[in-house]
């Protein structure tokens, strides 16, 4: 990094800690710091033929994605553990809660339900199938279009909504299976895990 351009090194500074949530997202803590230094990489070595075909976020996420997908795919690689959700993070677009009113402060208890059940549906996301947790993280996590999710993934964009209506299909089955959703009393939909025996049932 020390011969980094002042390009660069503003990229970096851009798009590192984004590139990073995502990665965490998609493949785990453990790994994710490792991916995302070698994206960065990727990103500065390409930046000189670089020539705008694509916007630069989703020539970035292309590359990281691409690093992160080659990584899981290595035989050593198991199952990604699921990160937690983190602070600040954009809420997932799952119609599984309801937003404070602005000027409203939720109360500890609705913070932890909603904070918990934020952790429990990106944990049944880091389970899907890759190609299913790739669109999902992409689409409900990161925000991107389906536009972009094409341009980042270079399939078409019909393949982006066939793969997307099918995550969400089994995202739904999975949830379905292992929480109990409800009603808390401000009327806000919060969820409670299953126990294992009711799962089996």
């Amino acid at each position: 990094m020390s011969a980094a351009t002042p390009e660069f090194r503003r990229i970096y500074d851009a798009f590192h800690p984004k590139v990073l949530r995502y990665l965490t997202r998609l493949v785990g803590e453990g790994e994710a710091e490792d991916i995302a230094q070698t994206a960065m990489l990727r990103v500065s070595e390409g930046l000189p033929s670089f020539r705008g075909e694509a916007r630069l976020s989703t020539w970035i996420y292309r590359i990281a994605t691409n690093a992160a997908l080659d990584r899981l795919r290595r035989p050593d690689v198991g199952q990604a553990e699921p990160h937690p959700a983190a602070e600040n993070e954009r809420e997932d677009d799952c119609d599984l809660e309801s937003s404070p009113l602005e000027g409203e402060s939720p109360s500890v208890e609705v913070t932890v339900i909603r904070e918990e059940m934020n952790a429990c549906i990106r944990e049944f996301i880091g389970r899907l199938p890759e190609r299913y947790k790739t669109v999902m993280v992409l689409s409900e996590l990161e925000g991107f279009t389906n536009a972009d999710i094409a341009g980042i993934l270079e399939v078409s964009l019909d393949t982006v909504k066939i793969r997307l209506h099918r995550a969400r299909e089994k995202l739904r089955s999975e949830l379905q299976t292992g929480c109990s959703f409800h009603r808390d009393a401000p009327n806000a939909f919060a969820c409670d895990r299953k126990p294992l025996a009711d799962r089996a049932a």
